[in-house]
């Protein structure tokens, strides 16, 4: 680095060293302490996502809501930024570590320290940022065009994202996972729940909002076709829920020996999805911002619509021409019943094959693909006929963008986060094990996981990106990305308190997790 860089860094650390933060615990915590800590922050989340910003037009904030499951965001409250800034920060710092345009050895206790408080600094100059350019741009507009209450929408805005950055460490620190997970496991969750089962309708409506509701009036009707319609999200919800878990679960095992102990080993397990859900809410995230970044930029328009450099958007806030618009799954029907049936016949033949213990997966895998790839064609051009070519190409182009970002995030994620084959050889050598046949050292050890951690790390982006992708265009309940991530998320959560707290529960509930 140059030494006019090597001063603005140190001029970082030094402020970020300054900022306040959570203590960490000072003694070992139950796992009562901490779920007591994740349900109470969860609480307060759900809480101020309820507390409408002061000053702010109401009608306006309709045309962001897409922005609300990704960013655990509610728009129009104190909650609209969610965990937007956070996740931002993180995204640049790991481009400038990842191309070493910031020289930090993040295998160091200080460079991680660092990269925290570099990343903490960032998060609330993006707090004010993004504040400011949501009620500049319009995304919340002033209910009056007093510059006081222009001010107070920024500062709300920015607390409001301040106090979700305090939160998300006091459960990384005090609870139990994540903070922006479990935000964003909320927010997903609470959205399935009301699209599923909401009993009122719109005014001027007569056909409750809810699905299921919708499915039950219209077939009472004998509306056949609306009522299939109607239960075709839910369908799509659970068969993607079933894909993500049996995903989730699959993993590579490495036999190992123990040093001291001879003819005692283990399997030391690398899960396929290997960088788990993170590569994901980064690519989404990204994706977002780019989307609120076109809609703020866009200016009113004919026909009520809005038009920018990236794109033009309609009355609601859908992108329908530009870049844009190849960021959001289309919502056409043929698309819908397309990708739900490839996704469907691909998962229930593979369960299938795997379960009468078929012998090579790869071929199994792409057999199922071509018969799910027929079926899509012939179910949509027989119920709806097939996708027209823009349609097509915009989801195409659509799913190119999820899996490659993803792909890249998780190569990123893995240099950067102490899962490459050096740190986990470490770890294994720390444990006094070593691979069966070989001397004890770690440099063996790594050199085993380097045939497999660089091309997990690439096959998990690429699998997490597709079937987010894919999923996205079933139009399940609270879209196919943010289940996705919501099922990663809980199943994060059982992982950690299965490993480090089953033996702290009461015995009747400790069975759930063994």
């Amino acid at each position: 680095m140059t030494g006019k860089v090597v001063r603005k860094m140190s001029l970082i650390e030094s402020i970020s060293s300054k900022l306040p933060g959570v203590q960490e615990p000072k003694a070992h915590l139950s796992f009562k302490s901490r779920l007591k800590w994740t349900v109470i922050i969860l609480l307060i989340f759900l809480f101020l996502g309820q507390v409408t910003l002061y000053g702010v037009e109401k009608q306006e904030v309709a045309r962001l809501q897409f922005f609300e499951l990704i960013l655990g965001a509610s728009i129009g409250t104190l909650m609209t930024l969610g965990i937007g800034p956070i996740v931002t920060a993180s995204i640049i710092l790991q481009l400038l570590v990842g191309a070493q345009i910031i020289q930090w050895d993040l295998k160091t206790t200080e460079g991680k320290k660092k990269f925290q408080g570099a990343q903490k600094l960032l998060a609330i100059f993006f707090c004010f940022f993004e504040a400011y350019a949501y009620v500049a741009f319009g995304a919340i507009k002033p209910a009056t065009p007093d510059f006081s209450i222009f001010l107070l929408l920024i500062l709300q805005l920015a607390f409001g994202a301040i106090i979700v950055m305090f939160m998300d460490e006091v459960v990384s620190k005090w609870g139990i996972g994540s903070g922006i997970s479990l935000f964003i496991a909320a927010g997903v969750t609470k959205q399935i729940f009301v699209r599923a089962f909401n009993p009122l309708t719109l005014p001027g409506e007569t056909v409750p909002t809810g699905l299921i509701p919708q499915f039950l009036v219209f077939l009472s009707q004998g509306e056949l076709f609306q009522a299939t319609i109607a239960i075709l999200p839910i369908i799509a919800t659970i068969i993607v829920f079933a894909v993500v878990v049996y995903i989730q679960a699959v993993k590579v095992e490495i036999p190992l020996a123990f040093g001291s102990i001879r003819g005692f080993g283990r399997r030391w397990p690398l899960n396929l999805i290997y960088t788990s859900n993170i590569p994901v809410i980064l690519i989404a995230a990204l994706i977002a911002n780019i989307q609120l970044v076109g809609s703020l930029m866009a200016q009113p328009g004919e026909f009520g619509g809005r038009c920018g450099p990236l794109g033009c958007f309609d009355q609601q806030g859908n992108p329908t021409s530009g870049f844009v618009q190849f960021l959001r799954p289309s919502a056409d029907l043929s698309i819908n019943i397309f990708f739900l049936t490839l996704l469907a016949v691909t998962f229930i033949l593979s369960m299938l094959a795997f379960h009468f213990r078929s012998q090579n997966s790869m071929k199994i895998l792409a057999i199922s693909a071509a018969a799910g790839l027929v079926s899509a064609i012939i179910v949509t051009h027989f119920t709806v006929g097939l996708p027209v070519g823009g349609e097509f190409l915009r989801s195409m182009i659509y799913l190119l963008i999820m899996v490659v970002g993803a792909v890249i995030f998780s190569v990123f994620w893995v240099a950067t986060s102490g899962m490459d084959s050096k740190n986990v050889a470490e770890q294994i050598e720390g444990l006094g094990m070593q691979v069966p046949g070989f001397r004890r050292d770690p440099r063996i050890v790594e050199q085993v996981l380097n045939r497999y951690i660089p091309i997990l790390a690439i096959l998990s982006g690429l699998i997490i990106g597709l079937i987010a992708a894919v999923a996205d265009f079933t139009n399940a309940l609270g879209t196919g990305t943010g289940i996705l991530l919501t099922v990663s998320i809980v199943y994060n959560f059982y992982e950690q308190i299965s490993v480090r707290y089953v033996e702290e529960m009461n015995p009747a509930v400790r069975k759930f997790f063994k």
